[in-house]
């Protein structure tokens, strides 16, 4: 059965975006360290579609994972701040935007993208599009609400060995009430601790 599952790299100090975030500078002031641990090759940069061919060990068996869910779920900000991955997160699988506007002419020419205004069935047709496989959840916000509202089953935390003092926090609009996390997971790769959880009901 498909599960959502949250992959979020996350400073030490719990932001996942640098200070001074906005349309031109879309992980903020220092924020691109958070994705030095897949990053390989000189340019520092992802191949083709998700392709990280100088990954090894935990790095590469979390990347793996990744690149093998059959879903994306993302809101409007993260995915047009990514310019759309170009319609192809990986692999052509479904993308679903969450967003109550219609989108933009440049994102709304992509045959697997679909904007959808409720968190509820957005979840409910990317778990459908990805089968067997689980759905990759994208963003601060989404996954927020998602666990709010009891639809992420998963999170993976991506820890990163900085502290970068600002930015956008992860964990930050959830409310005081408690929420309990079974570890499913602890490794350690080159440059990141990888933390596994299931949310428990």
């Amino acid at each position: 059965m498909s599960s959502t599952v949250l992959y979020m790299s996350m400073s030490l100090d719990g932001f996942v975006t640098g200070p001074n975030e906005g349309p031109d500078n879309a992980m903020g002031d220092g924020g691109l360290r958070l994705h030095e641990w897949f990053q390989t090759g000189e340019s520092g940069e992802t191949g083709h579609h998700g392709e990280a061919p100088g990954l090894t060990g935990a790095d590469r068996e979390i990347w793996d994972e990744v690149m093998s869910t059959g879903a994306v779920l993302a809101g409007r900000g993260t995915f047009e701040g990514a310019g759309g991955w170009d319609g192809d997160h990986h692999d052509g699988v479904p993308i679903f935007i969450l967003s109550r506007n219609e989108p933009a002419p440049e994102f709304a020419r992509w045959p697997n993208v679909t904007y959808v205004s409720s968190l509820e069935s957005a979840v409910d047709q990317a778990k459908r599009a990805a089968g067997d496989r689980n759905v990759l959840v994208h963003g601060s916000a989404i996954p927020q609400w998602a666990l709010t509202a009891g639809l992420l089953d998963e999170l993976q935390i991506h820890l990163v060995p900085v502290l970068l003092g600002e930015g956008r926090r992860l964990f930050e609009h959830l409310g005081v009430e408690q929420r309990e996390l079974e570890t499913l997971r602890v490794a350690q790769g080159r440059d990141a601790t990888h933390l596994r959880y299931r949310v428990r009901r």
